[in-house]
């Protein structure tokens, strides 16, 4: 009798333990849409003020229409994406289009003085470091669920109950970019 008691209660332990690994892979798994859910409302801010740029720069950069328009459909493409991974491709592309109107905007001293132009400029940087900042959130909470997805014993239940490793928001082509030190002309 006591055997089994003793038997029963290891199989109880076991038990707790795995319910325990789940539901703490579970909470990782909501944390990051969480965290996501957080990016994705910096993402809708950046999103409603892309067509009041576009606007602002098309009078100044009337022969530059190639640059709007890799804005403009980047942007639709950022908001017709439905799941993380697509996001994270389109906003990719978005941010990389949104550098390539600030290099063009350099030949346009008068577009550079502008105060619409100068205050749109702001709150897009802004958001932008809004966007890192929930970015960085999104990483630390996609790092964790890895973690927990890849380290034993929680490995063998992330398995069984099909948790995966999953995609960090990286800068894509942009790294290079970032890599490199800033230039400083004089």
């Amino acid at each position: 009798m006591s055997v089994l008691l003793l038997f029963l209660g290891i199989i109880f332990i076991i038990i707790l333990f795995v319910i325990s690994l789940y539901n703490k892979l579970v909470r990782l798994r909501n944390n990051r849409e969480q965290a996501f859910a957080d990016v994705d409302v910096q993402l809708k801010q950046r999103h409603d003020l892309i067509p009041q740029l576009v606007d602002s720069v098309k009078g100044y950069m009337g022969h530059e229409r190639g640059v709007l328009t890799e804005i403009t459909e980047a942007r639709t493409n950022a908001m017709k994406a439905s799941t993380i991974d697509e996001k994270i491709v389109a906003e990719t592309k978005l941010s990389a289009a949104l550098d390539g109107l600030k290099v063009s905007v350099e030949a346009y001293p008068d577009l550079k003085a502008s105060q619409n132009f100068l205050d749109l400029q702001s709150e897009i940087s802004d958001i932008e470091n809004k966007i890192a900042a929930a970015r960085r959130f999104f990483n630390s909470t996609t790092r964790e669920l890895n973690v927990a997805t890849e380290v034993f014993p929680s490995n063998l239940i992330a398995t069984l109950f099909n948790f995966k490793r999953e995609n960090m928001f990286e800068l894509g082509d942009q790294r290079a970019a970032a890599e490199q030190p800033p230039k400083i002309q004089f």
